[in-house]
C-alpha cells in the first residue's frame, strides 16, 4: 500500500465511522476524528459519536478533547491531529483519518498553513458587518481579493469576515493561504456517496433517533454548564433546535423537523466540499463489498495534487 495515511470523508449518515472500523481492523489502524462536533465532551447523540462500548477496542483520538466552552480552532487540530497520525505511525500501525469537516480533513492530510487571528480584529469586522451589512463587507473582500471572494459564498459572513481579519493581519491576499491540493504524507481518500432519497431517509431517521436517544436531557445537562453561551458548540446542527426547543420557541416536533432539514443542508455543503477534490475515490456507501471495495481503492497509487 502507498499511502501511509487513510481518509474516509463524505456526507453525514452514509457511514463513515462504521467504514473506518473496519478499514481499521482489516489494517491494523486507529481512527483520528476530523468531526469538529465530536471534539466537544458531552456532545454524544446530537453528533451520533460512537460510544466507547461500540467502538470494538480500537483506539479513537480526537474525541472528547475539549470542553464546551471552547471554541474549535482549525489550527488547534491541525496541530494535535497530526501529532497523532505520527504517533500512530511510530507504531507502525495505519492513522485512519475520519470524518465530514472538510477544513478539518484537510488540515489534517494537506499542506495548509493556518493564518493568524485577532479577536480584536475580528470584532471590529463583526460589528462592521452589523451595521452595513454582508453585502458591503463581500464587496469589501472583493475590492481587495477577487480570488478569495470568488471561492466564498457572498452570504457567508463567518468565511468573508475570516478573509478580511487575515487580510488585514498579514498584508497579504487571503487566497494565498487558502489550502492547496497536495498532501503532507502519501495519502489515499475514500469517499461514501448514497443516491439522494436514501441520503434524506437517513438523515431523517437519525435526526428523529436523536430525540428517542436522550438529545433533550444531553443538552439540559451542556446548557447546565453553560451551552448557549458557547461561540461554537451551541451552534451546531442539532443543538441549536434543542436549545430553541428548551426555551419554548419549537416544539418537539418542529425542533425534530427543522434539524433533519438543517443536516441535508449540511449534508449537499459536505458533497460539494468533498466532491470538488479529484483525489478523493467515491464508492457506494450502501455497496455490499464495501470493505473489499476500499480495500482495492487505498492500495491504488496516491495522487499528490
Amino acid at each position: 500500500m502507498t499511502a501511509a495515511v487513510l481518509a474516509v470523508v463524505g456526507a453525514t449518515a452514509t457511514g463513515k465511522s462504521d467504514l473506518a472500523l473496519a478499514l481499521a481492523e482489516a489494517l491494523d489502524g486507529e481512527i483520528v476524528n476530523a468531526d469538529a462536533s465530536q471534539l466537544y465532551r458531552g456532545m454524544d447523540i446530537g453528533t451520533a459519536k460512537l460510544p466507547p462500548d461500540q467502538r470494538r477496542g480500537i483506539p479513537h483520538h480526537q474525541l472528547d478533547v475539549l470542553d464546551i466552552a471552547q471554541d474549535a480552532s482549525v489550527a488547534a487540530y491541525q496541530r494535535a491531529a497530526r501529532a497523532d497520525i505520527e504517533a500512530i505511525l511510530a507504531r507502525g500501525r495505519t492513522p485512519i483519518v475520519c470524518g465530514g469537516s472538510g477544513l478539518y480533513v484537510r488540515a489534517a492530510l494537506d499542506v495548509l498553513t493556518i493564518p493568524p487571528t485577532d479577536p480584536a480584529v475580528r470584532a471590529a469586522w463583526e460589528d462592521r458587518l452589523a451595521e452595513r451589512g454582508i453585502e458591503e463587507l463581500f464587496a469589501e473582500l472583493a475590492r481587495r481579493d477577487p480570488v478569495a471572494a470568488a471561492a466564498i459564498e457572498p452570504r457567508n459572513a463567518r468565511r468573508v469576515i475570516r478573509a478580511l481579519e487575515v487580510i488585514e493581519l498579514t498584508g497579504r491576499p487571503f487566497s494565498a493561504t487558502m489550502p492547496r491540493r497536495e498532501y503532507v504524507r502519501p495519502a489515499a481518500q475514500v469517499g461514501l456517496r448514497l443516491d439522494r432519497a436514501e441520503l434524506d431517509r437517513r438523515i431523517d431517521a437519525r435526526t428523529a433517533r436523536m430525540w428517542t436517544d436522550g438529545l433533550m436531557a444531553e443538552v439540559r445537562g451542556l446548557q447546565a454548564r453553560g451551552l448557549s453561551a458557547t461561540r461554537t458548540a451551541s451552534r451546531a446542527v442539532g443543538y441549536v433546535q434543542a436549545l430553541a426547543q428548551l426555551r419554548g420557541e419549537l416544539t418537539e416536533e418542529a425542533a425534530i423537523a427543522d434539524t433533519a432539514r438543517a443536516t441535508r443542508r449540511l449534508a449537499r455543503r459536505q458533497e460539494s466540499w468533498f466532491g470538488a477534490d479529484p483525489r478523493v475515490r467515491w464508492l457506494a456507501a450502501d455497496s455490499a463489498d464495501l470493505l473489499a471495495s476500499a480495500l482495492r481503492s487505498i492500495r491504488q497509487p496516491s495522487d499528490q495534487h
